[in-house]
């Protein structure tokens, strides 16, 4: 089975898919961006599935169920802060990536959906965030799993052209 990766401009809270993945914080609590859509759209069942889970570190995740959204589950990952590129941003990115898909996998989905995790108010490059989010989860579908569909979520039109270059190359 092969994978479809494809990138579209929309409302990540609003998509048909079996989990979306949520640029989180360490504290799993409500905030801003994407995080806030997700939680206000989801409803409060989801800060308390949260709280009971206590923290994420960095450049892991965790999965809670949908609640309010289209989507079943939740997957809450924590990217890094961007310190200029020398502090293991890199690293620690594609392994919310490979730790949500690793999640997703567990729980046998069908599709995925990821924002463009650490480029808003964490600061990531949006530029060297997307050739690097579609290299690593082109190599861990690679390698097999349960999805049949990832979906790059973009909130912009600059993001969806970055995302789609970076799915048109062959790494």
């Amino acid at each position: 089975m092969s994978t479809i990766l494809r990138a579209l401009q929309g409302d990540i809270t609003a998509l048909v898919v079996d989990a979306i993945v949520n640029a989180a914080n360490e504290r799993l609590a409500d905030g801003a961006g994407v995080n806030g859509a997700i939680h206000r759209r989801a409803g409060p069942g989801l800060a308390a599935a949260c709280a009971s889970l206590g923290r994420c570190a960095t450049g892991d995740a965790v999965i809670t169920p949908g609640f309010g959204l289209q989507a079943r589950y939740i997957i809450h990952t924590v990217g890094p802060v961007w310190q200029g590129g020398t502090a293991g941003e890199d690293e620690v990115l594609a392994g919310c990536y490979l730790r949500s898909l690793a999640l997703a996998n567990e729980a046998g989905l069908a599709s995925i959906a990821f924002p463009a995790i650490s480029t808003g108010i964490f600061g990531f490059p949006p530029a060297r965030a997307a050739p690097l989010a579609v290299r690593t989860v082109r190599r861990a579908v690679a390698a097999g799993g349960s999805l049949e569909e990832v979906i790059f979520c973009c909130y912009s039109a600059a993001d969806l052209a970055l995302y789609e270059t970076a799915l048109a190359r062959l790494d």
